[in-house]
């Protein structure tokens, strides 16, 4: 039996789900080109522990889209709440050279930009991609992980927030 037609419109649905506090990322990658890749994306979340896998997704209308399916590797970096910034420079459409100007990073593993300062990095291999509705799923398995103890950055109801800052133990 299939789902029953939806009782309300695109806007009332964004809206619901802008209800849902996200971590921001940006996932990135070295284009066939040589170039890399890269673009905001608050889509993220774990799948399985074992294997390590994580998932994304991206529009099918998406410039980049055509670089990340083919893509071997990618990076999700996860920004930090002090990374308003790269958060909105990765997330305008452009040239992806104009996207990665003023922002330091490193090349991960298999080449995939590690962008610095963010509060954790995943290094994936690029696993499986799946395309529906007017989205593509990627699973990536990760092959490389780590993290800071900076605090992340947050989007919620359309805006980026802040995480409250967590009080620290003294000794």
């Amino acid at each position: 039996m299939p789902a029953a037609l939806p009782d309300f419109d695109s806007t009332a649905f964004r809206s619901a789900l802008g209800r849902f506090a996200t971590g921001v990322t940006v996932v990135t990658a070295m284009g066939p080109d040589g170039h890399p890749v890269g673009l905001t994306v608050s889509s993220f979340n774990s799948v399985s522990l074992s294997p390590p896998l994580v998932l994304w997704s991206l529009s099918l209308t998406s410039g980049s889209l055509q670089a990340l399916e083919a893509a071997s590797h990618y990076a999700v970096n996860v920004l930090a709440a002090d990374q308003i910034d790269v958060a909105r420079r990765f997330a305008t459409r452009g040239h992806a050279a104009d996207r990665y100007a003023h922002v330091t990073w490193r090349p991960g593993r298999h080449g995939a930009p590690l962008i610095d300062g963010c509060t954790a990095w995943f290094e994936c291999y690029n696993r499986s991609r799946y395309r529906e509705g007017d989205h593509c799923i990627f699973v990536g398995e990760v092959e490389h992980c780590g993290h800071t103890d900076a605090m992340p950055l947050v989007f919620h109801a359309g805006g980026f927030d802040l995480t409250p800052q967590r009080t620290r133990k003294t000794p």
